[in-house]
């Protein structure tokens, strides 16, 4: 059975949590890639940043439904996740858009956990971990890759 280190990206591109938005839009336009690991000045992860966290940054505001009753407004979402979703639109710096606390997998973890993972969590960019480091990553193509070599 194949695992995560049959099918991952070795070659891992990174950003810091002080890149820019607009260098990482760049970055990910002209890799052609779906996310990249964030880290520390360390090398630690940090965090994840994909094009989803852009596309989010684009979408227009919409405010949680509220009952209003003299002029009280009663909001029936909780206001933390509009003022996180306001913060990513207008934040400058991939620290202020990042998704942190990533899924992640080991290099031994088997290519069925990796596709469940990414199903179970709706995240498609998933980095790998060896004793903490960063040794490679893998996205959507690189199990749709791994899915079509197993099954030659």
């Amino acid at each position: 059975m194949l695992a995560a280190r049959d099918i991952m990206t070795k070659e891992v591109i990174t950003v810091s949590p002080e890149t820019l938005v607009s260098d990482l839009a760049k970055t990910l336009a002209g890799k052609n890639i779906g996310g990249v690991p964030v880290v520390d000045a360390d090398g630690r992860l940090v965090g994840i940043v994909t094009q989803s966290d852009l596309v989010e940054r684009v979408q227009e505001l919409k405010l949680p439904p509220a009952i209003n009753i003299l002029d009280l407004h009663v909001y029936l979402q909780i206001p933390s996740h509009l003022f996180r979703k306001v913060e990513k639109m207008l934040g400058s710096t991939v620290a202020d858009v990042m998704s942190p606390k990533p899924v992640t997998v080991s290099p031994e973890t088997p290519v069925p956990r990796i596709a469940a993972l990414m199903a179970e969590q709706q995240v498609h960019t998933l980095p790998v971990l060896e004793q903490g480091k960063i040794v490679g990553i893998i996205g959507k193509m690189d199990l749709v890759r791994g899915v079509a070599r197993e099954e030659k």
